[in-house]
């Protein structure tokens, strides 16, 4: 595989902007953990090998389970998750394939029972720079196996 454009190059602006969301994402407060588990999933469903790497490598480097990890897409069917997470999982479905789900009312009052309203704006957040990542990455070809961890890793 062999990657069309560097994006982050190409166009560094757009670049910083995709960044200063993630910043926000990342500062919002909601959990590490958290925040790779809906990353993994959204990049699962999107078939983005690229963040399927670099989130796995993240989740386990942030102390996630190999067994957690493995059945991330089937996670209704296994007892691995807290209730936050699975409500967290059930919104990061709903609003990645929004155009099949309109996220509707029910699941909104599901999942809104285990965050805030501010936090419920962070996790749509978190999701839509996800799949925002996912389409960038898929679009260009970034490479699976090329991503790096750094130690005060910024994205």
């Amino acid at each position: 595989m062999e990657s069309r454009l560097n994006y982050m190059k190409v166009s560094p602006d757009a670049y910083k902007a995709m960044s200063t969301l993630e910043m926000y994402v990342k500062h919002s407060g909601l959990e590490k953990s958290l925040l790779e588990l809906l990353k993994t999933r959204a990049s699962q469903i999107n078939g983005c090998a690229f963040c399927l790497d670099m989130h796995t490598q993240d989740a386990r480097a942030g102390g996630e389970t190999e067994q957690r990890l493995y059945t991330l897409s089937a996670w209704r069917e296994t007892p691995f998750f807290t209730d936050r997470e699975r409500a967290a999982l059930e919104w990061t479905e709903t609003i990645t394939c929004i155009a099949d789900t309109h996220a509707p009312d029910s699941t909104y009052e599901s999942v809104r029972r285990h965050f805030t309203e501010k936090e419920m704006i962070d996790l749509t957040m978190a999701i839509v720079a996800i799949n925002a990542w996912n389409r960038l990455a898929i679009a260009f070809r970034s490479v699976p196996g090329t991503y790096q961890r750094k130690r005060a890793d910024t994205r």
